[in-house]
């Protein structure tokens, strides 16, 4: 998802160019099965050109052999970061300081089979341990305690973030992805919005969202906005914000599914080459061929499936604008992931974030309608 409607400039940061990024989990399955589609055709061509929309990131050779050792168990765990660049097309969003940081994270964790789903999102206030990283234009960012989460990505890239995300967690990260606001934008667009009901009104002018109470066909701007809005909802903080990015992926999710793509060689083609035109990954998905076999494997997964929480924290006693991994329940979330189980719900009890209601302001629609 992408990021938040406040961009938190920081002096010396790694300017970003206005690069093509975006996507989370299950979209991406869906333009593989654009590619098989136009493949079967005859069309080659198409082939190519959706190939050659993918931009990647070799992570793994920027971080070398010093990693968790891949689980082995079936299962796979992917990290998905939104960015709040305001370079080129997202300059309408903010200032352009020349920074980005990865205002969403989450952690997607595939169960053995990819019939079922985790993602724990990280508030991106979260103050944690950032170990050492390279720079994208050279030299090094040395390691620092107690810094916010959303600094990794700004230093160090997706790298940096990657790597910083191993070393909370314990996990390695198979794979990676990242979104930013224009192509989030024009994915909801390409889809023809995508219905939502808000069980509350929304009115928050930092992320320039006005929604009545009732349902809506929200087009990019829109649904850009719902998962911007933290003043609007809740008690305004990110934990709000997180609830929100989260009810709307499911709502997503549930567009695509119903939408009958496959049943329309035209249309499926037009989503795929809007989604792989702002897709930035990792190598091991930096293609159609390995976007396809991604896609196979998650072709059963639903949103019903997916089970979606947040990291436990506490708020940091000296900033309330900041937030505290709660270690032994954060450890729980880690060691069933390791594990490949559910996340046992006694970890996240006492949470934060398991006192802040927005999620209860929206209610994707369900059921034969949901994706019309």
């Amino acid at each position: 998802m992408p990021g938040t409607a406040d961009p938190q400039p920081s002096p010396g940061a790694t300017p970003l160019g206005a690069r093509r990024r975006r996507r989370g989990l299950r979209i991406t399955a869906w333009v593989a099965a654009g590619v098989v589609l136009a493949g079967a055709g005859g069309a080659g061509y198409l082939y190519f050109r959706l190939n050659g929309n993918i931009h990647s990131v070799d992570i793994d050779r920027a971080l070398g052999t010093d990693r968790p050792v891949r689980l082995g168990n079936g299962s796979m765990d992917i990290l998905v970061l939104g960015s709040d660049s305001r370079s080129g097309a997202n300059r309408g969003y903010g200032h352009d300081s020349g920074t980005a940081r990865s205002d969403t994270a989450m952690i997607v964790h595939l169960a053995r089979g990819h019939k079922s789903a985790s993602v724990v999102s990280i508030p991106r206030d979260t103050l944690i341990n950032r170990p050492a990283c390279t720079k994208p234009g050279g030299g090094t960012a040395p390691a620092v305690r107690q810094v916010m989460f959303n600094s990794a990505y700004e230093v160090g890239g997706p790298a940096c973030a990657v790597k910083t995300v191993e070393s909370l967690t314990g996990l390695r990260m198979d794979h990676y992805v990242e979104v930013d606001f224009t192509g989030f934008k024009d994915l909801v667009n390409r889809l023809g919005g995508v219905p939502l009901t808000t069980t509350t009104a929304i009115d928050d002018t930092k992320s320039h969202l006005k929604l009545a109470a009732g349902t809506h066909q929200l087009d990019g701007d829109q649904a850009l906005g719902l998962v911007r809005t933290r003043h609007g909802v809740g008690d305004g903080s990110d934990l709000g914000r997180i609830q929100l990015q989260q009810a709307f992926l499911k709502a997503l999710m549930d567009r695509i599914s119903g939408l009958g793509l496959l049943s329309s060689p035209t249309k499926l083609f037009s989503v795929a080459d809007t989604a792989t035109s702002a897709v930035t990954t990792d190598t091991g998905l930096g293609s159609v061929g390995r976007l396809m076999g991604l896609a196979q494997s998650v072709r059963n997964l639903k949103s019903g499936h997916i089970h979606m929480v947040t990291l436990p924290v506490r708020y940091d006693p000296a900033d309330r604008n900041r937030v505290q991994p709660i270690n032994a329940k954060a450890a729980m979330v880690w060691s069933a992931l390791r594990a490949d189980k559910p996340i046992p719900a006694s970890a996240l009890k006492g949470s934060a974030a398991d006192k802040v209601d927005a999620g209860k302001v929206v209610d994707p629609p369900s059921g034969p309608g949901a994706g019309r």
